[in-house]
């Protein structure tokens, strides 16, 4: 019996930290990366397809899909954060890229619609 309860705690655990995605990348310098084109580039490169990923860069673009789908549910606060300052960034600074991942991830506008109010909220403008 107690190896029972062990082993569905145990469950329980993994499956629980299945609930948010992975904290593991949140010590990334989103500061040094937007302000260095290399970088930005290398990482918007790994986003449209367009070059290689960084371990960091394929958990992004893995997660992304399923962050727009359910506004960033199973985000931590640090990468909600993040998101926004991103977000700002591209629509004020890098119009051109910020099209081409919208017309990448959210075609149809969905995600825009969607989330238009929010974004107005936390001073996003789109």
């Amino acid at each position: 019996m107690k190896l029972f309860v062990v082993a569905a705690f145990a469950l329980f655990a993994v499956v629980a930290a299945q609930d948010k995605y992975t904290t593991k990348y949140d010590g990334v310098d989103l500061d040094e990366i937007l302000k260095s084109d290399r970088l930005f580039n290398n990482y918007y490169k790994c986003l449209m397809d367009q070059g290689r990923c960084t371990p960091d860069g394929n958990e992004l673009k893995k997660v992304l899909p399923d962050a727009l789908k359910t506004n960033c549910a199973k985000c931590s606060e640090k990468q909600k954060s993040g998101t926004e300052k991103v977000l700002n960034y591209l629509i004020d600074h890098r119009a051109e890229q910020w099209k081409n991942l919208q017309a990448k991830y959210d075609p149809d506008n969905t995600y825009v619609n969607k989330y238009r109010t929010d974004a107005s909220k936390a001073g996003i403008k789109i």
